[in-house]
This record gives structure tokens, sequence and C-alpha cells, in this order.
């Protein structure tokens, strides 16, 4: 699904740099310019950020 229509970045290519280390808004957006526009996206990326960061540190518990 996109979440940035302004630079077509869907949620996908978001968890995706989450995955690939991306751990702050600045990095996602400097790895795929979402909200660099209109910034209406922003709390939808920062949710889906968020809802990834956690799903890597519970993994990392269980591993652990």
């Amino acid at each position: 699904m996109y979440v940035c229509l302004c630079n077509g970045v869907t949620d996908n290519q978001i968890k995706s740099a989450v995955q690939d280390g991306a751990t702050t808004m600045r990095e996602l957006y400097q790895e795929t310019e979402a909200g660099s526009q209109c910034g209406k996206c922003c709390k939808h990326v920062k949710s889906i950020l968020n809802e990834e960061l956690l799903q890597l540190a519970e993994s990392a518990v269980k591993v652990a």
C-alpha cells in the first residue's frame, strides 16, 4: 500500500528500509524520501517504523 503518495513510497519499502538498518525518521527519509514533500504521511511512516522496530526487538529477545 502506498504510504507517501508524493514520492510513491510503499509500506513494504519502509519495512525493508528498517530491516536494512534504518531506525529513525531521518534515516527513512534519506533511504526512501518519504515525507519530503507535503509531510502528510509522516505520522503513518512513524507508525510503521515503530511497529517494525518493536518486531525486531521482540525477535531479538526470543533468540537470546
